[in-house]
């Protein structure tokens, strides 16, 4: 049984989501206490408890403490199965983050699998749904498996109430894949989103966004959305070269000007522009795990932030793997080998 100290590092819910998608993919039961011990709230909420939930109804698990608060868990997997499925936050919880726990165990399961998941799709605290269908799946469509999603309605924080779908067809195993630079520009486009709020935030972001980028108007997309829970704003920018597409947010706060939040999606574009490599801070955070599995491969970054530093502690406890991090000129390079 492995044990994980839940406040290890940044003390957060990527601990127990780490653990929970690494057990499912080895097999390996483990017991975790101090969950989310570095948070305000510690112990589990709804979106971690349903991710606890769907961990153990794709791999036919044993779970003792899945309970809200509860700061202790053990989970014994069974083996994961394909199929379909449907997992509800039922709040504005990260319905992408449930994704997060339970994809890597179905890229390499025994049949397709059909997701349906509902909750929160765009919140400040988790990767929002166009980050994951431009930026990570692409990647690991890279990477044999091939992932498909779909939004359906969008669930901005703090009404949720959004909902996509995923298709997965399994591979036999992940492939390395090597980013160690994006390659050339080739287009940084921008689409600012509100949602029951007037049409002139959006256009407020997107302005900043032409004059700090010098982008030309028809890299500029203003879409009001439809459907959604309650209200929302979502500003975009996305980033296309050669080798990948990376994308930045800036979500709308109430209080907080359109003009500051496009001012802060576009230093996240312009510290990523400043040096060549691929990946940026929240990417890193998603390849590490793709990467452990598949035994090895490398990307350039960069750097690892306190968070990414925690999830390679997490997965080192259930993989023979080796991180080795080396400083280049143009930032870093993490690369992957099996121990």
């Amino acid at each position: 049984m492995i044990v994980i100290d839940g406040s290890q590092g940044e003390g957060g819910g990527q601990v127990l989501r780490s653990s929970l998608a690494l057990s499912l993919v080895t097999g390996q039961p483990f017991t975790i206490h101090g969950i989310r011990a570095g948070r305000d709230k510690p112990g589990l909420l709804r979106q971690h408890l349903t991710a606890v939930q769907a961990a153990a109804e794709v791999g036919g698990a044993r779970v003792s403490g899945a309970a809200l608060r509860s700061c202790e868990l053990t989970f014994e997997p069974g083996r994961p199965a394909g199929g379909a499925y449907h997992f509800s936050v039922g709040t504005a919880g990260s319905a992408t983050l449930v994704l997060q726990t339970v994809l890597p165990a179905l890229l390499c399961a025994d049949a397709p699998t059909t997701l349906r998941l509902e909750g929160g799709t765009h919140n400040p605290w988790a990767p929002p749904f166009d980050f994951l269908v431009q930026a990570f799946l692409p990647l690991i469509n890279r990477m044999g498996p091939t992932v498909n999603a779909t939004l359906v309605r969008p669930g901005f924080y703090p009404a949720g109430g959004g909902r996509f779908d995923v298709a997965i067809t399994p591979a036999p195993a992940l492939q390395p894949i090597e980013l160690l630079d994006r390659g050339a520009v080739e287009r940084v486009s921008a689409v600012a989103r509100v949602a029951h709020l007037p049409r002139i935030i959006a256009e407020r972001e997107l302005q900043v966004v032409r004059r700090k980028l010098g982008l030309s108007q028809d890299a500029l997309t203003v879409e009001e959305v439809d459907g959604s829970a309650g209200p929302g704003n979502i500003l975009t920018i996305a980033v296309q070269s050669e080798q990948l597409t990376e994308v930045f947010t800036g979500f709308g706060e109430r209080r907080t000007p359109a003009e500051a939040v496009a001012e802060n999606a576009v230093q996240q574009v312009r510290k990523y522009l400043a040096k060549p490599v691929a990946a940026g801070e929240f990417l890193t955070d998603q390849l590490l795990i793709p990467l452990a599995l598949a035994g090895g491969g490398a990307f350039g970054t960069l750097g690892l932030s306190r968070h990414a530093q925690t999830n390679i502690a997490v997965i080192r406890s259930f993989l023979d793997v080796v991180f080795e991090t080396e400083r280049a000129p143009t930032g870093y390079i993490v690369r992957t080998r099996s121990g």
